[in-house]
Formats: structure tokens, sequence, C-alpha cells
């Protein structure tokens, strides 16, 4: 029988660029239903490696993708919002939810695929509703997946009279450690497991695999998978390349074991199959999503094992800092209300220091134009907003129990203090967006002027670090010298506005230039007013 390579090739790549098309947009409309709060799950519901398990399967059902969920895993733990242990949870529970579409491909729907796909378009393009919209993603990605995969199995039927295919079948059916192989190299090319284990599924449901070459391969996709995540940590803390190699451990181990055990597992899939009357598909779903279930089962006790292998595989000081909120005891609301108020105050203060950090890397990213500044400002930021939800919930919570007049006075002036150091963040976030479009559209500020933006910088900054000071100690005298710096701030930008004017004048300064130097200016004079609300605050006390 003669192949008509260019056809397969051709109907391969482009059924799997539909199909991974449907997941994206199935992951988006899933995401976008769930109010975006992906990121927000991780950072809050990972209290211990058990929860960490059940938010890693439910942020993976949501975004559709393991390795979406490793490498924003990773940049929380990169930003000290995570540790490994908990990191190690959300992985092994990423591996459940990533065979979620699996089950969703083994419902063998394809046929319905046209239809799904019509309708999706529908809800989309001619009704305007968020809400529809967001369901018609999701209908319109289920019909792009099951079409892609119509392509890629109809592709790969004709490969079944191959004889060096054949012959490659039965070499990984005696030799698994070839399946794995296959898998892992096929994942890799790829970047998505998914992808692969929807390709196995066809290609078992043609019967151009048997299950004894398909499992091993199976074992292999889920290796692969873990590549993306150790090219995310490339350059991140020692703390984020240990969460990535946690990835590749959990899952090599995995696989180590289900070749050792691959006769007794292929047994109870064959089991499996043959009494529930599964269909090819639904038979490589079930047997995904029992590897997947089962290797946590068998590691999730030896977290504390791995998270010590990772940490002698990748050697070093952890530099990351933890930026989350750790002195807000809930005991003490009920027991101690002005410890917890001491606690609470403490937890201020740590959160301004980010603000003066956000602050410094801001002003060095202004200057140097490097990238690492403006990733270590945004998360910063991050960072000021989660201790925002957190300090204000406990102080909430504070505020029903019973509180002297100079607690009431204190409780207030944190909660106002707060606001302050939370909108500063906001105002050096708006920095590094305006510097951002100043590169992106190469437009080009002179010398003098950015000489001038690092003067009114270095002032603003002192100005914040006094007015935190003040509030540490309650120092009147440093709160009356923030004061008068805040005047300094505002002569100097209403000065640089005007020398901004005579440049503009003379022609050496464009108007897109002008545009972001005076918004510069302008961020950097209400960075200094909330720096003032905590100074005032302070000589407001009695």
């Amino acid at each position: 029988m003669e192949l008509d390579v260019q056809k397969i090739i051709f109907e391969f790549i482009g059924g799997l660029g539909i199909f991974l098309y449907g997941i994206k947009t199935m992951g988006d409309g899933l995401q976008r239903s769930a109010g975006d709060r992906l990121r927000d799950i991780l950072d809050r519901f990972t209290t211990n490696p058990f929860m960490g398990v059940l938010a890693g399967i439910l942020v993976t059902m949501l975004i559709q993708s393991s390795t979406a969920t490793t490498v924003i895993t990773v940049g929380l733990v990169s930003a000290g919002f995570m540790t490994l242990r908990q990191a190690i949870g959300v992985i092994m529970g990423a591996n459940i939810g990533t065979t979620f579409t699996a089950f969703i491909i083994g419902l063998d729907v394809g046929e319905y695929a046209l239809p799904m796909i019509a309708v999706g378009v529908i809800m989309l393009i001619f009704i305007k509703n968020a809400k529809v919209n967001n369901v018609g993603s999701i209908v319109f990605g289920l019909g792009a997946l099951f079409f892609g995969l119509e392509l890629m199995t109809g592709a790969m039927k004709p490969l079944s009279g191959l004889e060096s295919f054949h012959d490659l079948t039965v070499s990984m059916s005696d030799n698994p450690i070839l399946g794995v192989v296959v898998g892992t190299v096929l994942t890799v090319i790829v970047q998505s497991s998914t992808a692969t284990i929807g390709i196995l599924q066809g290609l078992y449901a043609g019967g151009l695999v048997d299950l004894n070459a398909a499992l091993p391969i199976l074992f292999g996709d889920n290796v692969g998978t873990t590549i993306t995540a150790v090219l995310a940590s490339i350059g991140a803390s020692v703390a984020a390349k240990r969460a990535a190699a946690v990835h590749v451990v959990f899952n090599v181990i995995g696989a180590t074991i289900f070749l050792i055990l691959l006769k007794p597992f292929t047994f109870v899939i064959n089991y499996i199959e043959s009494n529930m009357a599964l269909n090819p598909e639904m038979t490589i779903a079930f047997a995904h999503g029992i590897y997947n279930v089962s290797n946590t089962i068998i590691q999730f006790p030896f977290i504390a094992v791995l998270a010590w292998i990772v940490i002698k595989l990748v050697p070093g000081e952890d530099t990351s800092k933890e930026y989350k909120a750790k002195h807000l005891d809930p005991v003490f609301i009920q027991q101690s209300p002005s410890i917890a108020l001491g606690q609470a105050k403490e937890e201020v203060l740590r959160m301004g220091q980010l603000a003066l950090q956000g602050l410094e890397e801001t002003n060095k990213f202004l200057k140097t134009g490097e990238q690492k500044f403006s990733e270590s400002a945004y998360q910063l930021e991050d960072s000021i907003n989660s201790f925002d939800r957190n300090i204000t919930e406990y102080l909430v919570s504070l505020s029903r129990s019973s509180l002297s007049n100079h607690e009431s006075e204190e409780h207030t002036i944190l909660m106002d203090t707060i606001r302050d150091i939370e909108r500063i963040g906001d105002h050096f976030e708006n920095i590094i967006e305006l510097m951002d479009y100043k590169k992106a559209n190469k437009v080009s500020i002179t010398d003098s002027a950015m000489d001038d933006l690092d003067e009114m910088f270095k002032l603003t900054i002192s100005t914040v670090s006094e007015a935190l000071e003040a509030l540490d100690h309650g120092d009147k005298e440093a709160a009356t010298h923030v004061v008068q710096k805040e005047e300094q701030i505002d002569k100097m930008e209403r000065k640089l506005r005007k020398q901004h004017i005579i440049r503009l004048s003379e022609g050496i300064c464009s108007g897109q230039a002008g545009i972001v130097y005076v918004d510069i200016l302008s961020n950097l004079e209400r960075i200094g007013d909330h720096a003032v609300n905590i100074a005032e605050a302070v000589l407001g006390e009695e």
C-alpha cells in the first residue's frame, strides 16, 4: 500500500494545532468562568501539602494544563508566597487534574465536534454577554479538541500497514523503556502531555498500539511534561529551581515504580476495560487517572524525602524571601487583642518595607532598563496586595473585640496606613508600565530629564522610609520631617514640570517622552502624599 506522506503530515499537524487551540480556548473559558482567581487559589489554599494537592487538582482542571499550574507554582515559590513542601502538594495535584481532559476525550463524542464548534462560534460572535461568551469558549474548545483528535487519528490510521511502524510498536511492547523514551520525547516536542495523551488515545483506538506499548508511552508523557517547568525556573531563585526539580523527580520516580509494576498494572487496566466495557479512549483515560492518583498516594507520605532529594540536587542558599504575612495569629484576637494589634502593626511595617523595596527596584529599572528589576517590582506589588488582604481581614476580625480608646485609635491608623502602602504599590507599578511603554515605543527621554527623575526618586524613597520609621517608633519629630520632605517633593515636581515645558518648546523633548516623564513625576508626587498620610497619622496620636 502506497502512503500519501504529505497528506498524513498535513492532517496530523493540522489536527494537532486545532487540538491544542481547542484545549487553550476551553481552558480560557473555564478560567474566566472561575473569575480568573487561580493564582489566588494557589496562594490562599495551600496551607499544607494535602490542601496543595486539592488546589493543584482544581486549578489544573480549570486551566487544562498541568504545565501551566506548575509554572505558576514555580513563580509563587520564587516570589516567596509558597514553601517547597506546599509546592510539592500542588505539583502532585496538577498531575491528577490533567487527567480530566483524557476523560472528556474518552466520552467519544467526536461525531458532534463540528456542531459543537458551530454552537460555540454563535455564542462567541452573535451574543454580547460575557457569561455566554465564556460558555461559548468552552463549547468551541471542546468541539475543536474533538475535531483535532479526529483529524490526527485519521491521519495515523494508514500507518498500521507500514512494517517499520509495526516493528516500532512491537519493540515498545517488548521493551517498555523505549515506550517511556518515545512518550517523553513526543511530549517535550509538543509541550503538552494532554495532547500526547490524546494522540495515544487515538493510536490505541485505531489499533495502532496495544496496551503493553501504550502504558509505557503514557508514563513517558508524564515525564516529558516537566520540561516546561524546568525552562521556567532558569534564572529564577534556588527555591524555584527546586520546585521545578520536584516536578521532574516526582514523575521520574512514578514512571520507575510503574515500570517495575507494569505487568500487574496492565492486568488491572485490562480487567477494568473488560468488566466496565470501556471504549479504547476511556481505557487510556482510566489508566492515566489511576496512574497519577496512585503515584500521588504512594509518594505523598514521602514529601519531606522529596524535598530533601531536591535540596541535594539543587544546592545553594535559598535567597527568596517569604513575602507572606506570618504574625497574624487569630488566637490572640480572642485571648489578647492588644497583642493581636501589635502583631498587625508588625505586618503593616513589613508591608511598608516591601513597598520601599518595590520603589528601589522600580528606580533601578528606570535607570538600567533591565527586565529583572521590573519583574522583582511586580512580585513585590503582588506581595503588597497579599499583605493588604490578609492584614485587613485580621483587623476587621479584631475590630469586633473590645479595644480601649487608645487601641481603637491605633487600629484606625493601621487600617488607613494599609490603604496608603497599597496605593504606593499601585503607583510604582504605574511607573513600571510607563517605562515598558517607553521601551516598546522607543521613546527617548533626555539624560538631564532622567537625572532629574532619579533625584526625585531618591527623595521620594527617603520620605517613605522616614514615614515608616516614624510609624514604627511613634516618632513625631521624624513625622514632622516627612511633612517637610513632602513639601520638597511638591516643589521639585512643579520645578521639573516647568523645565519639561522649556524642553518641549525648544524641541529637545518629544510629546510622547513628555507624557511618560510627566506621568512618572505625578506618580512620585502621589507616593509622597501617601507617605505624608502615614506621618500625619503618627502626629495625630495623643
